[in-house]
């Protein structure tokens, strides 16, 4: 648009705008294009106005922005031939007409308002689809988010960023969302890539499911006191949350059920086995079971009884482990040495008499003969019959006697160390 306002003194100043239509997606900035141009180049000051009533009609009630006055109004023009105006974080109280008014050096001084461009402002918006074409979700299916700039035109499209609970997951104009699950639950939102102010209105997705996790929980404990009071408390995760609650006693080892209550909170008569079956819009789960029992109680005297004879059987026990102890360390080894000792033949019938070797080790042998040895004197005589009776006498003889046979005798060590020579 050009804009013609000749002086009277054919003075003439030519105004162009580029847009006589702007859109601008909120929180985005928009820049209104302007040129002008004066003949006398005595431009002084360039404001612009914005018309608070959007109205077209008459020019009067102008809010004029001047470059200063506002943070998110700036004049990026100059003196010359730029008007140009900028508009940060455009909010939808920005949207409506605006004008410019040019103020000159010379005469005429303030030049007439003109309109300028309209400003239109918008949202950014989410646009849902699924399979079954409504809001609800449930656990398994799948749904597409499109986020819509209606400042797009056939040749336009906008590159876009897309948020969950605040961080961003993806980019692209379209989400796919497939076999959601409760994770998938959240607030959607998604942005201009090239300005994350200028985010959409939130998009929530609560995914809806079955029961699950159902579990009972038993109060004070699965062991009843008599005359006391238990109380079962049934819980689930369901989305829409449970409508429905049964109890079931079970009876003859699953063979039957029997439904005994229908809130969240249950109080049993009786011991027993016990189950709690949940209910939603989209399934049911049962709970595992839980089995009641009654606590069971020793009598007194029957219980000092067994404490007392296992008393007895630990007193029994070690008594006889200690003896046995006691025998196995005082049990003293016998050893007896002795040498192969021939008897040499007399006037009477003599035959060979050995005694015992020792089966010890060769070195108590050779402990044996290393002692001091004491001579004892003794005569054996065999007679003819071969009795087993035989006379010992023990005599004190010189070292001379030819018929002296000599023996050496070892006892045991812890009997008596000595050894003995006969």
């Amino acid at each position: 648009m050009l804009l013609l306002l000749p002086d009277i003194l054919c003075n003439i100043l030519k105004v162009e705008y580029q847009q006589q239509h702007i859109c601008a997606v909120k929180g985005s900035s928009a820049v209104i294009q302007c040129s002008f141009h004066h003949t006398d180049n005595l431009v002084k000051k360039v404001q612009w106005g914005h018309e608070t009533n959007n109205s077209s009609k008459g020019h009067s009630n102008f809010n004029i922005k001047y470059i200063n006055t506002s943070s998110r109004f700036l004049y990026i023009g100059d003196k010359n031939r730029n008007c140009s105006l900028k508009i940060h974080q455009v909010n939808h109280d920005d949207k409506g007409l605006y004008a410019t008014r040019f103020i000159t050096s010379n005469k005429r001084g303030t030049w007439p308002v003109r309109i300028g461009p309209m400003l239109k402002v918008v949202d950014l918006n989410i646009l849902m689809t699924n399979p079954h074409g409504n809001e609800a979700v449930k656990e398994g299916e799948s749904a597409n988010l499109t986020c819509i700039n209606s400042c797009d035109g056939l040749n336009v499209t906008s590159a876009f960023t897309w948020f969950k609970n605040g961080e961003p997951i993806k980019e692209g104009p379209v989400l796919n969302l497939r076999n959601m699950s409760s994770s998938s639950s959240g607030n959607y939102t998604c942005s201009l890539k090239t300005n994350t102010g200028t985010t959409s209105g939130v998009k929530n997705i609560d995914v809806e499911y079955s029961p699950k996790n159902t579990s009972v929980s038993v109060s004070p404990s699965l062991e009843v006191d008599p005359d006391s009071n238990v109380t079962l408390i049934c819980s689930s995760h369901a989305k829409p949350p449970v409508e429905n609650y049964t109890w079931f006693k079970i009876h003859d080892n699953y063979a039957h059920m029997t439904a005994v209550g229908h809130k969240p909170v249950f109080f049993p008569s009786n011991v027993g086995q016990y189950l709690c079956s949940v209910t939603n819009t989209h399934g049911s789960q049962n709970s595992s079971v839980v089995t009641l029992k009654m606590k069971v109680y020793w009598a007194t005297a029957t219980r000092d009884i067994l404490i007392i004879a296992v008393a007895v059987i630990l007193v029994v026990t070690t008594v006889i482990a200690i003896t046995r102890l006691n025998n196995n360390n005082t049990r003293a080894p016998t050893t007896d040495c002795g040498e192969n000792i021939q008897v040499a033949p007399t006037t009477l019938n003599t035959e060979s008499v050995n005694w015992l070797i020792c089966d010890d080790h060769q070195q108590e042998a050779n402990q044996c003969e290393g002692r001091t040895t004491e001579l004892i004197y003794g005569t054996v005589v065999f007679k003819p019959n071969r009795e087993s009776n035989m006379q010992q006498t023990i005599h004190t003889y010189n070292d001379d006697d030819e018929g002296v046979i000599y023996s050496t005798v070892c006892r045991s060590q812890q009997l008596n160390p000595s050894c003995f020579t006969s």
